[in-house]
């Protein structure tokens, strides 16, 4: 709830540093080699990355706790002039997500949860992404610089490990890639999950 209620202020306030607008390299590039399909953007925000797969043929759902960014979110799509579907749902509970999918992509909101919120998404998320189906995952990591010269280091041993990531996911997605990086001082990856048929 406090979570919730946080994010909920930030986008009030129109203080979101994690919406650039911008869809990711990455990103791009997956759509660039694939064929259109369905697609599920978990923590969709206010919907840039909906907009740009739905603009490259995907059929696209888009999932978030806050719905402040999922009226953002509508609206953005409405003048982009494109259709989405948008969900207010938790993600760690996927309550409310309908059919599965070719693509899912989560852009930064897995590691925003809890150690056991993300045990309960990891064993969730699977039951939406079809066999053969991709799952791009992008997460900060805990260590690095950021931790080691942040004040609040303790708090911030709160991001996932990589071992953690793989081993939650490892039951029913493949590992086919890893790429690493560092995104405003913290380390950082781009995980390529295929689903297990």
């Amino acid at each position: 709830m406090i979570r919730r209620l946080f994010f909920e202020l930030k986008y009030l306030l129109g203080w979101t540093p994690w919406d650039t607008g911008i869809s990711p390299p990455e990103l791009m590039t997956f759509l660039e080699n694939h064929e259109p399909g369905r697609a599920l953007d978990i923590g969709c925000g206010t919907g840039t990355n909906l907009i740009t797969m739905a603009q490259h043929g995907w059929q696209v759902t888009g999932v978030d706790f806050s719905s402040r960014a999922i009226r953002q979110a509508q609206r953005k799509a409405q003048l982009a002039g494109v259709q989405i579907q948008l969900i207010h749902d938790d993600v760690t509970t996927f309550n409310n997500i309908p059919g599965t999918y070719d693509l899912a992509l989560d852009l930064g909101c897995f590691h925003s949860l809890s150690v056991g919120e993300q045990t309960r998404y990891a064993s969730n998320v699977n039951h939406f992404i079809n066999p053969g189906g991709t799952y791009l995952l992008y997460a900060w990591l805990s260590g690095g610089l950021y931790e080691f010269f942040s004040e609040g280091m303790k708090k911030s041993n709160r991001f996932p490990s990589q071992e953690l990531i793989t081993r939650l996911f490892a039951p029913h997605f493949e590992l086919i890639s890893i790429e690493h990086g560092i995104d405003h001082q913290r380390t950082s990856a781009w995980f390529t999950f295929r689903r297990r048929d």
